[in-house]
Parts: structure tokens; C-alpha cells; sequence
């Protein structure tokens, strides 16, 4: 080993490691070395103006670990070429371990390790060295740094530090399938020597599986290993160091492999045949039996799928799997009878629902096997012939009338007598009887169709043998109508007709309505009666399909003339026998706009669809009397107040009386009209401002022309009236004045009605035609219009 240290000591000198400063060049100094010993030179004083040549550099100290002799171990030595070996210079030692790990003769320099060192612990050590003059306590040259490596030795064994494991194979899978790959840590130096250098192998597991002895990958060694033979492997692997060779440190681990499931087992009926027996009062829907077909896969290959190959009874039961036992059950779709059928056999197949392709060679993946099931009798409630029962009845037919009978019989063998009754849940009041053993079902009580039009309710049939057992049926009985009551007009009983209205003009649809039976069940006619037939004001058209129109047969209608129109429409049904009425509809003249839509109508038209009474609407029409009267006498009173505050003068009867919407000042305000220019027109002054309105500021003064002297006082009225007439700013203010000259005549003669005609009917209003459209409303209400009989009813 010091052989080893020394080549170790001479080829760090050769390559200079450079942590020391040079030697001093000396001539009559050596190299003072020992063979065999590692030596660390430290380098003397030296002048700053010699060049200098670099000696023997020794930075690095190696220490065998886990040593264990009785002596301790000697590392190294340190010297200066200023020791001349006279004991003058001392050395000390710093850094990791010194003093506890490492120590130093302090006069020769020597170095040793006091206790075993383990290179896994730490595998270097740090330190530095000085050298003293004991003496001065002076250091003479400066301090140095070197290491103390701790030499590997093969003392540790390969670890699996993930171990044991755990890895998983499909079955049939090939030769050299990948499983998994191990990894083994050795702490010993990987670089020194072979100690880390591990190599892996199978103690136990072969010949299943096969493991690469330097990556440590497992792979399958054998083909199509089964799962279903064997599922669970459990293989040794060992790791050992130095290649592998004798004396090497082993470790070993446990990976447990598991084989995972394919689909390549079919599932098989473990029997050809399963035999059943199901009672035939068994429900519908009621699981009646399992059957089981084992697959020896696991998971979803082993999911199984169960059908009913078509043939004998297939379309009575059904079949679906179980999800969680795959077990194929047997449900029943229709009701069992054994009276008819004692005994069915079908097949059923099981298939598996997930398929691998690469084991289709092997066969199909299914099986078949034989259902036979035996069916029981079970003592059972009466059948009725039906399963609903539906009767007729006319309403008002006596008591005691069969309208019908139900039929229920015993199938089981040795059939038993059968008794009726009525669920008297169903039937309450007691409508309907039954007799017990024949079954016919007879009335109560009258019916009748208007309150009641159907009935149901339950008859319940029970074995004399067994009375337990019983069974119940629903009865519906429709009751007939008998045609007792006539049909009438359907809301509204009044309509409206425009006084403008043209002949053949439908202004009201109208329907009829029989308690007897809806329209939808009959056919209803509409006419008039046969007195209002002659000259009618309005007819009645039929649309053949339960309703009619009322159509108007007149050019135009008055108000003031007749009000009210009353029209009696006969209606008559289709059934027998044949039941009418006479209907009157009231039809009432309103004051309509071109297009039909009406504008007014009197009063009682307003208040009649609100429904009150004649009472009522005269209190209405009274406070309305007393209100209005209420209204004109205030009127009258502030007029005449204002008339008295606007006369200037109780003698002059010729002043105007004037009212304006704005109030003037009273009676000092003289500039409001100048009576003086109606009685000397000579007063009239040029381009003088209106004073009975507001002066625009943007309208000028009207340019009067002068009046002559002598000038007759009628042209002089007609002339203003002209310029009024003429002038579109003049306001629309309306004013009364009375004239001491009323002038010579009028061309529209006299207003007065002293001598206006005795009657209204003599006067001719045609005239008003010609005025206008202002005056067309005056025109209708006074046009010509025909004879009015108040005798007739139309």
C-alpha cells in the first residue's frame, strides 16, 4: 500500500498540482524524502528579486477506510525545506478532523489517523498545515492546503431501493415480453475498481421468466402462459458487485407478476338442459328462473350476454344478465295459463359481449343450451267474458228495466258457480242493480240525461267455491237522450244595425244551443216567423250549419224614425220529435262612420249590456236632469252678471254685449269696441289696431279704406263684414251686437218660427244636401226618409 502511495505521491509531483508556492533554490539544499512515505514539502523564505524554480508540489493524502489495526494509521508526513532538523521548527495542523480524526507530530511532521473512517460517510477531508518557529511563535512560510482522500474498499452490498415489486403480464403473451426493469444501488465508489459494478440474475422464477444481467429489464421466457393455470409468479432477482465474480457482495428482491386476463376462454353451460316450474299466476314482469353459463375469464371478458333463440314460447318469456352474478334471468312477458298450455321448451344462447380477434380461430365464443319449463295450476278468480262492458239506456225509462248483463266463469278444473255484485265504491247512489247469479243489470232510478249523460262503475264476480277469490270488471253506460226541450238563440240576444247600412248586409251571426244534446249531435234550422215574413226590415239567412245571419233588407235606417227593430227568429232541431222556439232578438239603430264602425247610440243602448234594471237607469237619467239644469242656471247667472258689468249705459239699448275668454278692465276700459263707428262712420281713422283681441306683433294693421260721407250704413256693414270674411287672422272670437238699422230686407227672410210650418213633416230638407260636407250630419239627420208605421213590428 506505501508502494502504491508513493507512484501516487510521484505522479502528482510529475503533473504539478500547484496548491503549494515553489521551493527556495538552493543549491546545497535536497528534496529531504523518505521512500515508502507520503511527504508534503513546504516551501521556505525566498528573495523577491530571484527568479525562482518550482520544486516538488504534494497537495494529496490517501487513508485506507474501515481499518482496523491495533496501531494508528500512518497517512503521511509533512516537511520544510527549512528544517534542518534541529528542532527549531514546529508544525500544526488545521482543518476537518484535526485533532479527532487526524493528528500531527508536531517536531517530525508525521501524520495518522486515530479511528476507522468509512468513505461513505465522507469520503474527503480538508485540512491545512503550517509551519512555526518555536521560538518566535512566528510562522515562516504561509499556510498550505492539501487532502486527505479515504480509499474504497468492497464493504457495501447492492441495494434495491424500490424493492419489492410489483408488475403485471397479459397471459399468452410471447417470448421475451417486456415485465419490468430493476435497479440495484451499490455505495461503494464507481470508480475505483469493480466494488460498484453490479450484474443481476433470477434465483427463483425460471424457466417463466429471464432478467438482462447488466440493465436489469425482466422478460417472459415461456409462450402462452394461462392465466386460468396460473395467475400469481414470484421471482427472486439478485444483484451482486464486482461483476459478479467470487467474493462479491450480493443483495436480492422479490417481483411478484401478475398475469392478466384476455378474452380467450368462450363461456359453456355447465348442463345441456334447465327445467323450471313456474305457477300460472306468476305476474307479468316477474323473474321466474336463472340460468348460468361460466366463463373462466375475469372483468369484461367474462361479461356474458343471454338470448332467446326464436322458436317454441319465445314470445312469452324474455331473458336479460344479471350485471353483477352473469346469470342469464328469465322474465315473463305474457300471462301463463294452464288451462291452455301446461308446458314450453325454448333455447337460449350465451355469447361473450367483448370478443379479442386474435383468439377467433379458436372457435365461436358462445354456447347453447335447452329451457323447458313446467307451468302450475293455481285456483284461480273468475274471467269475464270482456274486459269492458259498455250499455245503452234512454233517460226517464222505468225502474226496474234490464239494460244489459255481464258473464264471468271459473276455467280451473272442477269450475265452480259464480256470484255478482256491485262495488258500492263505484256506484253510491245505488243507480243500477244486478242480479247475483244471472248477472243482468237492471235501473233504480230515473235518469236523466241532462244531469247525468254517463256511467261507470265496477262489477265484482267471486267463486262460491272460493270467495276469496274474485275479479272485477268496469260497466259504462251511455243514457240516450229523449227530445224534451226546444232550442234557443245563443248569446247575444241584441245587436246593432248602422243607419247607413245597405240591403243584404249581415250584421249578427247566431248560434243555437239544445240541453238535450250538444250542436255537434244535431242539425238546428233558423226563419222568421210568419207574421214578421210580410215586408220584413230584416231577414234571417241560413248557413245549413247551426248558425245564421240576420241580414237587413232596407237601404238605410233612422233613429228618429224607429229606435228599435224587434225580430222574432223560429229555430227548430232535427230531432224526434221535432222541438222549435221563438226567439226575438232586438236589433238597435246606431249612428255609424263609413266604414261601419259605430260612433253612438241612444242611452239606453249604452247602459242596457251593463245590466240594470228600469229603475235604475231613470234615478240615472234623473241626476243627470237635475245636474245639467244645475249647470245652466250657474251659467245663466254668470252671464247675466257679466252683462250688467258691460253695459256703459241703461239708456242706450243699442250696446253690444260682448264676450271674450280673456277678462278686459272693467268698465274704465273704453278702448275695448267703439260703438260711436256703427253710428257716425266719419269716425273711422286709418290703419287703426283691432281693440277687441290681443295685438300680434307680427300681423299688421289691416289698411281700412275711408268711407265716404252720406255712405248708407248696410254697405258699410257688409264691407266689414267682407273684410273679416277675407282676413285669416281674425280671431275666431264669436260676438253679439244689435243695430239700430236693420236694413231693408234679408235675403234669407225671417228666422222666426211664428211663421214657420205646422208640422216637421211638411218641410223639405233636401236642400241641406247641397251645402257641403260640414253640413252632411244635419243632411242624414234631416234627409228624406221612408214612411214610418208605428203599428208594424218589424
Amino acid at each position: 500500500m506505501l508502494t502504491r502511495n508513493c507512484l501516487s505521491l510521484l505522479l502528482w509531483v510529475l503533473f504539478d498540482g500547484g496548491l503549494l508556492t515553489p521551493l527556495q533554490p538552493q543549491p546545497q539544499q535536497t528534496l529531504a524524502t523518505e521512500p515508502r512515505e507520503n511527504v508534503i514539502h513546504l516551501p521556505g523564505q525566498r528573495s523577491h528579486f530571484q527568479r525562482v524554480k518550482r520544486g516538488w508540489v504534494w497537495n494529496q493524502f490517501f487513508v485506507l477506510e474501515e481499518y482496523m489495526g491495533s496501531e494508528p494509521q500512518y497517512v503521511g508526513k509533512l516537511h520544510s525545506d527549512l528544517d534542518k532538523g534541529e528542532g527549531t521548527v514546529k508544525y500544526t495542523l488545521s482543518g476537518d478532523g484535526a485533532g479527532t480524526v487526524f493528528t500531527i507530530d508536531e517536531t517530525t511532521g508525521d501524520i495518522h489517523a486515530i479511528r476507522s473512517l468509512d468513505r461513505e460517510e465522507k469520503p474527503f477531508y480538508t485540512l491545512r498545515a503550517q509551519a512555526v518557529d518555536i521560538e518566535t511563535r512566528k510562522p515562516l512560510e504561509p499556510e498550505s492546503e492539501f487532502i486527505i482522500k479515504v480509499q474504497d474498499i468492497n464493504d457495501n452490498e447492492p441495494k434495491f431501493l424500490d424493492g419489492p415489486y410489483i408488475a403485471s403480464v397479459p397471459e399468452m403473451s410471447p417470448v421475451g415480453a417486456y415485465v419490468l426493469q430493476v435497479k440495484a444501488t451499490d455505495a461503494d465508489d464507481p470508480t475505483y475498481g469493480n466494488s460498484a459494478r453490479v450484474v443481476y440474475s433470477i434465483l427463483q422464477g425460471q424457466p417463466y421468466f429471464s432478467i438482462d444481467p447488466k440493465t436489469g429489464v425482466i422478460r417472459t421466457a415461456l409462450p402462452n402462459m394461462d392465466r386460468e393455470v396460473k395467475e400469481q409468479y414470484q421471482v427472486l432477482i439478485q444483484a451482486k458487485d464486482m461483476g459478479g465474480q467470487l467474493g462479491g457482495l450480493a443483495g436480492t428482491t422479490i417481483v411478484n407478476i401478475t398475469l392478466t386476463d384476455v378474452n380467450d376462454n368462450p363461456p359453456r353451460f355447465p348442463k345441456s338442459i334447465f327445467h323450471l316450474k313456474v305457477p300460472e299466476s306468476s305476474p307479468i314482469g316477474s323473474a321466474i328462473g336463472r340460468i348460468r353459463a361460466v366463463d373462466p375469464d375475469f372483468g369484461q371478458n367474462a361479461e356474458i350476454e343471454y338470448n332467446i333463440v326464436p322458436g317454441d314460447g319465445g314470445n312469452l318469456f324474455d331473458i336479460i344478465t344479471d350485471e353483477d352474478t352473469q346469470e342469464g334471468v328469465i322474465k315473463l312477458k305474457k300471462p301463463l295459463d294452464f288451462e291452455t298450455k301446461k308446458a314450453y321448451t325454448f333455447k337460449v344462447e350465451a355469447s361473450n359481449v367483448h370478443l379479442d380477434h386474435r383468439f377467433h380461430s379458436a372457435g365461436p365464443f358462445k354456447d347453447t343450451a335447452t329451457v323447458k319449463i313446467s307451468v302450475l295450476d293455481v285456483d284461480e278468480p273468475p274471467v269475464f267474458s270482456r274486459p269492458l262492458y259498455t250499455m245503452e239506456v234512454y233517460e226517464d225509462t222505468p225502474v226496474g228495466t234490464i239494460i244489459g248483463a255481464v258473464t264471468a266463469q271459473d276455467l280451473d278444473v272442477g269450475s265452480s258457480a259464480v256470484r255478482y255484485f256491485i262495488d258500492w265504491k263505484s256506484d253510491g247512489d245505488s243507480y243500477f242493480t244486478i242480479d247475483g247469479t244471472e248477472g243482468t243489470i237492471a235501473t233504480n232510478e230515473l235518469l236523466d240525461r241532462e244531469s247525468t249523460a254517463q256511467y261507470n262503475f265496477s262489477i265484482i264476480a267471486s267463486k262460491v267455491s272460493n270467495p276469496l277469490l274474485t275479479s272485477r270488471v268496469n260497466i259504462l253506460i251511455n243514457v240516450l237522450d229523449v227530445n224534451e226541450f226546444p232550442p234557443e238563440i245563443s248569446v247575444p240576444y241584441e245587436t246593432a244595425v248602422c243607419e247607413n247600412a245597405k240591403p243584404g248586409q249581415i250584421i249578427q251571426i247566431v248560434s243555437a244551443a239544445d240541453r238535450d244534446l250538444s250542436p255537434a249531435g244535431q242539425q238546428f234550422s233558423f226563419k222568421l216567423s210568419p207574421e214578421a215574413a210580410i215586408k220584413p226590415n230584416f231577414t234571417v239567412r241560413d248557413f245549413r250549419n247551426n248558425t245564421a245571419g240576420i241580414e237587413t233588407q232596407r237601404n238605410g235606417y233612422s233613429r228618429r224614425q224607429q229606435e228599435l227593430y224587434f225580430l222574432p227568429v223560429v229555430i227548430e232541431d232535427s230531432s224526434y220529435p221535432v222541438q222549435s222556439s221563438t226567439n226575438t232578438m232586438t236589433i238597435r239603430v246606431c249612428r255609424c262612420d263609413p266604414d261601419g264602425t259605430i260612433l253612438s247610440c241612444n242611452v239606453e243602448a249604452i247602459f242596457l249590456p251593463v245590466g240594470l234594471s228600469t229603475g235604475a237607469l231613470i234615478a240615472i237619467l234623473l241626476c243627470i236632469i237635475i245636474l245639467l239644469a244645475i249647470v245652466v242656471l250657474y251659467v245663466a247667472l254668470r252671464r247675466q252678471k257679466k252683462k250688467d258689468t258691460l253695459m256703459t249705459s241703461k239708456e242706450d239699448i243699442r250696446d253690444n254685449v260682448i264676450h271674450y275668454d280673456d277678462e278686459g278692465g272693467g268698465e274704465e276700459d273704453t278702448q275695448a269696441f267703439d260703438i260711436g263707428a256703427l253710428r257716425n262712420p266719419k269716425v273711422i281713422e286709418d290703419n287703426k289696431i283691432r281693440r277687441d283681441i290681443k295685438p300680434d306683433s307680427l300681423c299688421l294693421p289691416r289698411q281700412r279704406p275711408p268711407v265716404e260721407d252720406n255712405t248708407d250704413i248696410r254697405n258699410f256693414i257688409n264691407q266689414r263684414l267682407q273684410e273679416n270674411d277675407m282676413d285669416p287672422a281674425a280671431p275666431p272670437y264669436d260676438s253679439l251686437a244689435t243695430y239700430a238699422y236693420e236694413g231693408n230686407g234679408s235675403v234669407a227672410d225671417s228666422l222666426s218660427s211664428i211663421e214657420s210650418l205646422t208640422t216637421e213633416a211638411d218641410q223639405d230638407y233636401n236642400y241641406l244636401t247641397d251645402w257641403g260636407p260640414r253640413f252632411k250630419v244635419l243632411a242624414d239627420m234631416f234627409g228624406e226618409e221612408e214612411s214610418y208605421n208605428p203599428d208594424k213590428v218589424t
